[in-house]
C-alpha cells in the first residue's frame, strides 16, 4: 500500500463511531455511491430497467421479518422502538432475543425498505415476504 492510503486508514482508526457514519454519509453523497448492498434473501437485487418492471416485479405489500437480531441488540432495540413505539423495553427485548418475528405485515416496499434500512443499520437482518 501506498503512503498516503495508509495515512488515511490511520486517520480512520481514530474517528469516533458518529465521525466515521458522517464520514461514510458524505462519501456516498459527493459520489453517488451506497456502502450497504442491497440483498434480499442473500441474493443481490439488482435494478429494473423500466418502472413497469418494478411493478411486476416485486410484490406491493410485504411482510418484514426481523431474521437476525446481530450482535448489537440493544441498537435493534432502540430502532425496533422506533418503528413500533407501542412496545415497551420488555416486549422489545423478548422481540428481538426470538427471530423470526414479523416487524410489519403488509408494508408497502417504500416503508418496508424504510424499515429495513434502520434495522440493518443497527446491526440486525431483515426479510421480506
Amino acid at each position: 500500500m501506498s503512503e498516503k492510503i495508509n495515512e488515511i486508514i490511520e486517520k480512520i482508526e481514530n474517528l469516533t463511531v458518529v465521525e466515521l457514519n458522517d464520514l461514510i454519509k458524505q462519501l456516498e453523497e459527493k459520489f453517488g455511491v451506497s456502502s450497504m448492498p442491497n440483498f434480499i434473501s442473500g441474493s443481490v437485487v439488482t435494478a429494473p430497467s423500466s418502472s413497469q418492471e418494478e411493478t411486476s416485479a416485486q410484490p406491493s405489500k410485504v411482510n418484514v421479518v426481523l431474521v437476525d437480531s446481530g450482535a448489537n441488540k440493544i441498537q435493534v432495540i432502540k430502532a425496533l422502538r422506533e418503528i413500533k413505539p407501542q412496545l415497551g423495553l420488555k416486549e422489545a427485548k423478548e422481540f428481538v432475543d426470538n427471530p423470526p418475528q414479523v416487524i410489519k405485515e403488509g408494508a408497502s416496499m417504500e416503508e418496508a425498505n424504510k424499515i429495513k434500512e434502520k434495522i440493518e443499520g443497527a446491526g440486525g437482518k431483515v426479510e421480506f415476504k
